[in-house]
């Protein structure tokens, strides 16, 4: 019979072995229904965790509940290697994140944001032509400014500028205060009263809702902004999911142990 450490490693991976299949099941129907760059992207991503998770799931079950130590240690060389990879990113995020703030703005409720805030690493990401070009369908795809726009169409000039925008909306819906534009609608804004302002940004607005400021620097710092405040979140969730690792490593350790000296006492016994 397993001891417990067994029994416990089999049932934590049995569990995480049922949990792959809808996560694989979701990532081949992406696959075959994605019809937008977006959605392309995605499905490849899904794919890989759910056959990553099925086949270390049936490693650890296998090894744990049939006393197969050679599985039972792969199945824990590759825990130890997620233990340290989930530490590096946990600590690369805190350190990634540690700069970048959205600017306050007199008389207006939202914030703006600039690309040169935020850290090196964040702006290269967002910068390669490529990687924009995927990050821009998303945003579109998820028509996070006609949701913006129907929201705020009743306001006014005075009532818009009150309201509390979130990076994105800021950064990538409207344009930036610098531009001068006259307010028309959330998303429609008259340039022939605007200033000659050094602002990039103003150049590349435009009322059509696949344009807007898509390709401004102010919407891809509205972005980091929002990939900052996320991944704090993921950073800190990461923390009680390294604990959680590190206990069922240290059990799968025990489950090993176990397997060995089980398997040396039948040899003698032969």
């Amino acid at each position: 019979m397993p001891g417990i450490s067994n029994r416990v490693v089999g049932v934590l991976n049995f569990i995480t072995f049922l949990l792959s299949i809808p996560i694989l099941l979701v990532g081949i129907w992406l696959s075959t229904q994605a019809t937008t760059e977006c959605a392309k992207y995605l499905d490849k991503p899904v794919i890989i965790i759910g056959v990553f998770l099925m086949f270390i799931s049936l490693a650890g079950v296998c090894g744990a509940w049939c006393r197969i130590s050679w599985l039972l240690w792969l199945y824990l060389l590759v825990m130890f290697v997620l233990i340290v990879v989930l530490l590096a990113f946990t600590i690369f995020a805190f350190v990634v994140t540690n700069k970048g703030a959205g600017e306050a703005l007199s008389h207006r409720g939202y914030k703006e944001y600039r690309l040169g805030d935020y850290s090196d690493w964040l702006q290269n990401r967002v910068s390669s032509k490529d990687n924009w070009s995927t990050i821009k369908s998303c945003l579109i795809d998820a028509n996070i400014c006609n949701t913006f726009s129907k929201k705020y169409s009743m306001d006014n000039d005075e009532q818009f500028y009150k309201e509390s925008l979130s990076s994105i909306q800021s950064g990538c819906c409207k344009p930036s205060n610098d531009c001068d534009f006259k307010y028309v609608s959330p998303i429609v804004w008259d340039k022939n009263n605007a200033t000659t302002s050094p602002n990039p940004d103003c150049k590349l607005w435009g009322n059509e809702p696949d344009v807007l400021c898509f390709n401004c620097l102010a919407c891809k710092a509205g972005l980091l902004d929002n990939i900052k405040t996320n991944w704090k979140k993921v950073a800190l969730v990461n923390i009680v999911f390294f604990v959680f690792l590190i206990i069922v490593y240290s059990v799968g350790c025990c489950a090993f142990r176990n397997n060995r000296e089980y398997n040396a006492y039948h040899r003698q016994r032969k």
